[in-house]
């Protein structure tokens, strides 16, 4: 059983990383006729590997249209850092000064920095627009910088 189990989990993860949504519909026959085993190993493997716990939301409709959905559920870590790489994307050479305030308050509201770190970081980012000696360029660079800083230590 195993040997066929992790060939259907295989397939599965498969067919879940060519989808760019991290969802993917499939049959139950379908799976059975390609790697040749009864429906209940499918649903076997679905029970056992492709749980809550583990990242996955499974969603079943036995019968003739029947279905398989399955859906991988990002973790924290990966939504934190969808989070921060998002708002880098943002840091352009028009990004006023409000808007990195708003960026920092909104890290602060949903907790994924301190209050404390988000004063310093304004602090930083304070400094950085009212300097005469940088370019805009170079203030970029560093607000992105601070935004790379606090992904990495969240």
């Amino acid at each position: 059983m195993s040997n066929i189990a992790d060939l259907i989990e295989a397939y599965i993860r498969q067919q879940l990383a060519q989808q760019q949504d991290g969802k993917v519909e499939l049959r139950r026959t379908d799976i059975a006729d390609k790697i040749s085993c009864a429906p209940s190993q499918i649903s076997y493997v679905l029970s056992t590997r492709f749980t809550q716990d583990k990242g996955f939301v499974v969603e079943s409709r036995r019968g003739l249209g029947g279905y398989i959905r399955i859906v991988q559920v990002p973790d924290q870590q990966q939504v934190k850092n969808l989070i921060y790489a998002d708002m880098r994307s943002k840091i352009t050479g028009d990004t006023t000064y409000g808007e990195v305030e708003g960026m920092l308050h909104y890290l602060q509201q949903h907790e994924l920095i301190t209050q404390r770190e988000a004063a310093l970081c304004m602090q930083v980012i304070d400094g950085l627009f009212h300097s005469p000696t940088m370019d805009v360029a170079e203030k970029v660079q560093m607000i992105q910088s601070l935004f790379l800083t606090l992904e990495k230590f969240s």
